[in-house]
């Protein structure tokens, strides 16, 4: 970006070789703009911002772009609500099962640290402060 001068046109083969979202894109064409540089993408004939009609089709294209990200979002979330509502748990499953959790509690209480706890679980002693904090339930 720094070598770039005024009257420069940026050429890329791809647009995922410039930007990763829409938004990124735009920010980035904003700044060939304002530094008076062209861009043209071989791989995508409609994005060429050295003309007036190629300006018109990248800022209708990436509307179209953000538009169908945010319906993308919408979906997953709605999938994801769902799949919690019918009891899928997410994240990586719990290191300890319920009833190793009580036997940490009752010997921590008896006595045991949590570095000798966690060496005989084969787990970090973050794990035993975890275990040691919440219900003795399923993990969530």
């Amino acid at each position: 970006m720094k070598a770039i001068k005024s009257g420069d046109t940026v050429v890329v083969t791809k647009l995922d070789r410039l930007a990763r979202s829409s938004r990124d894109l735009l920010n980035i064409l904003r700044k060939f703009e304002e530094g008076a540089c062209g861009f043209v993408s071989l791989g995508e004939t409609w994005c060429d911002t050295t003309s007036d009609v190629g300006k018109l089709v990248v800022t209708i294209m990436s509307g179209i772009a953000e538009f169908e990200r945010k319906l993308i979002t919408a979906r997953c979330e709605e999938g994801i609500a769902k799949a919690r509502a019918n009891g899928k748990k997410f994240g990586r499953p719990s290191a300890l099962d319920v009833g190793q959790r009580r036997k940490i509690a009752d010997r921590y209480a008896a006595g045991e640290t949590m570095a000798e706890l966690a060496q005989e679980y084969e787990v970090g002693e973050a794990t035993i402060w975890r275990a040691l904090q919440g219900p003795f339930e399923a993990a969530a």
